[in-house]
């Protein structure tokens, strides 16, 4: 009888986000959409969240699907992430690439971590900025929500930001590209390297050639990898605080799901064989996905275009500036270990 009390609790909320991110993945496919504005399905299903919240003030009865989507739901969409990612194509873009990302990564975070701090933003919303500008946009910012625990608006400014600043350089990159005659590789390193969502990335390196895409999307992959090490190292940090400031951690070391993108990724990185990795990646990158505009759906629910208001210049600023800085280092490493010839 409680099951069936519990199933009836989530199941009008859960039916809500999962109409959404049914809704958002057909926008998505729309030919004006898909050719010209290039939104991916994440940025659609949380813009159609903000976009219900802040007309519709939910009823109380849709609350317990919405935080199952949010929070089980989320983590396990970022833990099938895992799955994407084989340590042979760590391997195949070379030490100097894997070299140029890392420090990218990096740099910019700890740059936009400080930043945060002296432009007085909150320090969560500053994480999450710093997280999800450095690694992968939505999918990094999720993570490190898990562990920083900020506000649902929180989620959501930082990937409106990363989302406005990525889709300017789906258009800007190509353009400079060409204008500075960057090869296949070089390119494809710089938009892999820089960009936040991995349709970002595709859509920029396409704008050059084939060859430029095939590399942007192992670079991306790469990045993706510093996502688990990253969210351990703030769920350390987060961890410590909260020992010092009540005598007792709070905080999960190891977020469970990390464990389970790195799992996922060694099972599929132990069998070698090609076509049997591209067969698991293919099956199951769609499911995946739909769970990721699942959660993204639960948290745009959680936010309204006030929330975004009073986030304001300064979290747009960091934002900016953030990407600004990790396209410097990208660029600088480059030529520092001779990348351009």
């Amino acid at each position: 009888m409680n099951r069936l009390k519990s199933v009836g609790e989530v199941l009008p909320g859960l039916a809500l986000v999962v109409a959404m991110a049914f809704a958002a993945n057909w926008i998505a496919e729309l030919p004006f959409v898909k050719d010209s504005l290039r939104f991916s399905s994440l940025l659609i299903v949380i813009l159609l969240g903000i976009l219900v919240a802040s007309v519709w003030k939910l009823p109380d009865v849709l609350g317990a699907g919405i935080k199952l989507a949010q929070k089980p739901i989320l983590r396990w969409a970022v833990a099938g992430l895992g799955f994407r990612l084989t340590l042979q194509e760590v391997a195949a873009i070379g030490v100097p690439a894997i070299a140029v990302v890392c420090l990218g990564v990096a740099g910019s975070f700890l740059f936009c971590v400080w930043l945060g701090k002296i432009l007085g933003l909150g320090e969560k919303l500053s994480l999450l900025l710093a997280t999800g500008g450095s690694i992968c946009g939505a999918s990094a910012i999720v993570a490190a929500d898990s562990v920083v625990e900020a506000e649902g608006k929180d989620a959501a400014v930082s990937l409106g930001i990363i989302t406005l600043w990525g889709t300017v350089g789906i258009f800007l990159f190509p353009v400079v590209a060409k204008a500075l005659g960057w090869g296949d590789f070089a390119y494809g390193l710089i938009c892999g390297a820089t960009l936040h969502e991995t349709a970002q990335v595709v859509a920029a390196a396409s704008g050059l050639s084939p060859e430029a895409t095939n590399v942007a999307t192992v670079v991306k992959l790469v990045r993706i990898c510093t996502l688990a090490p990253m969210v351990l190292g703030i769920g350390w940090l987060i961890r410590r605080s909260a020992v010092g400031k009540s005598g007792e951690a709070k905080v999960s070391l190891v977020p469970w799901f990390l464990v389970m993108f790195v799992v996922f990724s060694l099972l599929v990185s132990a069998v070698s064989d090609a076509s049997f990795q591209s067969f698991v990646k293919e099956a199951v990158n769609p499911f995946v996905k739909f769970l990721l505009a699942v959660g993204m759906a639960g948290v745009g629910l959680q936010t309204n275009v006030r929330d975004l208001w009073k986030a304001g210049w300064k979290a747009l600023g960091l934002g900016l500036a953030q990407w600004l800085v990790l396209i410097g280092i990208t660029l600088l490493t480059m030529l520092a270990l001779g990348m351009f010839a």
